[in-house]
């Protein structure tokens, strides 16, 4: 059987990693058998003919797509496009949206066929092998699924042993291009959780039992990812602290092969000591973020956050002497925001920079499944739209009381701005010389994303970069000179750092020349 999985696009500007859940699916149906090969549409550009091209080649026998709420209609367009090209080529879908309206999604969407509800590996694997035998899939727990004009669903999967689950099928993904873009790459030490915030659904998705992997395993991965030239590696389970022993034994297994690699994870701010903050830091951890979502103690009750403010001044300061950045995240528009609260939380961000800590915000986005989006009446919010592709948490889709969508949207965009204020002062200066090289570096480095993306989406090496092979001698130097030229009218580069940025992505071999049939060419490294 061929499996053909598809990432959806998604912002660059949310700084992607490469794909982690499709990875995770794409390895357990290689360990059954099944020929997988993965489309990562937030690297590479979308469009009709570019699907049907791939759908042609690799004739898959089904289809899945992974979608969060932000992105689901964008897996829907590729949806509509797959039935246009193949009618009857079976397609499913998971992720946190469809698992949290199974029914309803089927109900809009005619174009899908079958929903994989929550942790989906082995629930995939089995709906592959029923679809390829032409089984009922009503014998496959976990799913939803069309049965003429009904909907019907299955029992209930329950979670998998952790360390049964294969590594991550890498290999697949297109990493060189993240790599390329500046993004780090990602990877978990357990699933599950505890706590039972009101606007996430970590709890619904992955379990209250919290699994964690094999200490040996985790680092095992972590190795591996260490070799491949990312500038990070984040370790993205939400609980990575709430674990002392998990989290030590991680971090001994890394000493103890003397591990080279700079990460980052994120943890609970009632979960840190200075016993752990130091074996992360002597391991390799250079950051920790911290969701601590409002500088007010009513709001962190209302939220069941769980967590006191003099804990998060506590984390911040245990963080400074470890050595360890620590980031705090806000949510705007929580239930309860009052123009007084919106004023706590942010003198509470300005306290805890002024002892050492970055933060940021993100409005509150009630994504399905979620408390507050379920029991909008009693937490007393307005939601504004059900428009998902709005649903980036950085505009306002909800409201309260006091506080209007548009005073939430006034303090992000002012936000904004001052973060581009911050980079246009830091461009006037690298350009007087006031900035060295290493201060004016994440200028430099944004400037080289936006270019590569760029270059990337309009396919600029595939489409324009082959000219005759003229020369005995070649040099790299030369061709490069020859690629700008021929790629320049086609990108978009008003304050001419093409020459910079090419030089910089040829030095990094985010891309090579090769030499084939008369001609000289260059390619992206995709895979590594």
């Amino acid at each position: 059987m061929r499996f053909l999985l598809i990432n959806p696009d998604y912002p660059i500007s949310e700084t992607p990693s490469p794909p982690l859940g499709p990875a995770f699916l794409a390895a357990a149906l290689e360990e059954a058998g099944v020929e997988v090969k993965l489309l990562d549409f937030v690297v590479f550009p979308y469009d009709r003919q570019i699907l049907k091209k791939e759908l042609d080649d690799f004739s898959p026998d089904m289809v899945g797509l992974t979608s969060v709420t932000m992105n689901f209609h964008n897996a829907v367009e590729i949806l509509k496009d797959i039935k246009g090209i193949h009618p009857n080529l079976p397609t499913v879908m998971g992720g946190p949206h469809v698992t949290f309206r199974p029914g309803q999604s089927l109900e809009e969407t005619p174009d899908l066929d079958f929903i994989v509800i929550g942790e989906g590996e082995a629930t995939l694997v089995e709906l592959a092998q029923a679809v390829a035998a032409g089984q009922s899939p009503g014998t496959v727990p976990g799913i939803f699924y069309r049965d003429g004009s009904d909907i019907r669903s299955t029992e209930k999967r329950g979670f998998a042993d952790i360390d049964s689950i294969p590594m991550p099928a890498r290999h697949l993904v297109p990493l060189g291009r993240y790599r390329a873009l500046g993004m780090p790459v990602s990877m978990t030490t357990s699933r599950g959780c505890p706590f039972k915030c009101i606007f996430c659904v970590g709890r619904k998705m992955v379990g209250a039992r919290v699994r964690r992997r094999n200490p040996v395993m985790v680092v095992d991965e972590l190795e591996y990812l260490s070799a491949l030239g990312f500038h990070q590696v984040n370790i993205v389970d939400d609980l990575f602290t709430a674990d002392k022993t998990h989290c030590l034994d991680i971090c001994h297994e890394i000493n103890r092969r003397k591990l080279k690699v700079e990460w980052t994870s994120f943890a609970r701010v009632d979960t840190v000591s200075p016993e752990i903050l130091s074996a992360m830091k002597m391991a390799g951890c250079t950051a920790v973020s911290f969701g601590v979502e409002s500088g007010n103690r009513e709001i962190l009750k209302t939220i069941r956050k769980g967590i006191t403010l003099s804990q998060v001044e506590e984390a911040i300061t245990m963080c400074d002497a470890a050595g360890i950045i620590p980031h705090a995240s806000f949510v705007l528009g929580l239930p309860g925001e009052t123009p007084e609260t919106l004023k706590e939380t942010l003198a509470f961000g300005e306290k805890i920079r002024r002892m050492g800590a970055s933060y940021g915000f993100h409005l509150l986005a009630p994504f399905p499944g979620t408390k507050v989006r379920e029991d909008k009446d009693r937490y007393d919010i307005r939601i504004l739209t059900s428009d998902w592709s709005k649903y980036h948490a950085n505009r306002a889709v909800v409201e309260t009381p006091s506080v209007s969508g548009k005073t939430l949207d006034d303090i992000i965009i002012g936000w904004e701005a001052k973060f581009d204020d911050w980079l246009a002062e830091l461009k006037q200066r690298r350009k007087s010389g006031d900035a060295d090289e290493k201060e004016a570096w994440p200028l430099t480095r944004l400037e080289h994303t936006v270019l590569i993306h760029d270059m990337m989406m309009k396919q600029v090496f595939e489409k324009e970069a082959i000219w005759p092979d003229e020369t005995r001698d070649f040099s790299e130097q030369a061709a490069l000179k020859i690629l700008e030229e021929k790629i320049r009218p086609f990108v978009n580069d008003k304050d001419d750092h093409l020459q910079k940025t090419l030089e910089f992505a040829l030095e990094q071999h985010y891309f090579e020349f090769f030499r084939e049939n008369g001609a000289v060419a260059c390619r992206w490294i995709d895979f590594l």
